[in-house]
């Protein structure tokens, strides 16, 4: 299937790569094109699936300028927008994976005329500063282990070659995204050393995206707004973004439903494909997959 390849201009200097495949009357947008296009691609049999690289991120020019970075989720709702508008589309679909979920979920309560319908998976919850209780966590063993591997590294002197050093942290990160340790092979992909933006990802991500994440205040008239469907999916198992996260998207949201994938972390199309990419394809395709539900 042929892929269209090219960039969106958002700002001076701010250029966003994207990937365009498939021809499908409907149009989905998926944010994070250098973690999602390969394994999300197959969507493009039935939809016109459109992937782009966040700002400063994969293969987005980089963004010297630090104060057009600061927005930080703002700027990626801001940057949706201007790819909706570069395409010239009427009504896109989207879908957001992690803190990306969170992105798709504010764009749908800014802009709901131009929102069909949303996918979250393994979304970010609407305040990271809430604490939920252990069963809606899972700082398990993993957890302490990689983040004291990580302590450790960032403890170590001197710098060494930055290719090797961000590949040092992903084989560390990785572990976390699964909940079974046999299957850390299946993303061993992850990580894009090979790209300048994604070796400063990390510190993008602290300085940038979490405070804004941090600061979000989502009132009960701003979900209201996004009354689209909205098919949140979140692994149980999850240790990047608490399960408690995404019940609490599906409980606020006015149209969405929960798909719960028991025992599952953080890529749940991982270690569950068939019920994921099967939910997410009956969902665009206009219905409610058989085990979504609705949050009390």
């Amino acid at each position: 299937m042929r892929v269209t390849e090219g960039y969106v201009n958002v700002a001076d200097d701010v250029r966003l790569f994207f990937r365009k495949i498939g021809g499908g009357r409907n149009t989905l947008v998926i944010p994070n094109a250098v973690y999602l296009f390969d394994d999300f691609k197959h969507l493009a049999a039935e939809h016109t699936c459109i992937f782009y690289d966040l700002r400063n991120r994969g293969r987005s020019t980089e963004v010297t300028d630090e104060a057009m970075l600061k927005g930080g989720v703002h700027n990626d709702v801001q940057d949706l927008e201007a790819v909706r508008r570069h395409f010239e589309l009427e009504e896109v679909s989207l879908l957001g994976h992690s803190y990306l979920g969170a992105v798709v979920g504010l764009y749908a309560m800014k802009y709901p005329d131009y929102v069909a319908r949303v996918v979250q998976i393994g979304p970010t919850a609407p305040s990271i500063t809430k604490q939920y209780p252990p069963d809606l966590t899972n700082m398990d063993a993993t957890a302490t282990q990689v983040f004291a591997q990580l302590a450790q590294m960032q403890n170590e002197s001197g710098s060494g070659d930055p290719v090797e050093m961000c590949s040092r942290v992903w084989s560390i990160l990785r572990p976390l995204y699964v909940a079974d340790s046999a299957d850390v092979h299946k993303i061993s992909h992850m990580g894009f050393c090979e790209l300048a933006n994604e070796r400063n990802m990390m510190r993008h991500f602290q300085s940038n995206i979490m405070p804004t994440l941090a600061c979000l205040d989502i009132s009960a008239a701003d979900y209201a707004r996004a009354n689209m469907p909205v098919l949140t999916i979140h692994g149980t198992k999850d240790r990047n973004a608490a399960y408690g996260g995404g019940l609490d998207w599906a409980r606020s949201l006015p149209d969405a439903r929960l798909l719960t994938v028991d025992g599952a972390a953080h890529i749940p199309w991982i270690e569950a494909p068939e019920l994921v990419f099967g939910s997410i394809e009956t969902f665009l395709g206009g219905s409610w997959p058989e085990s979504a539900r609705q949050v009390a």
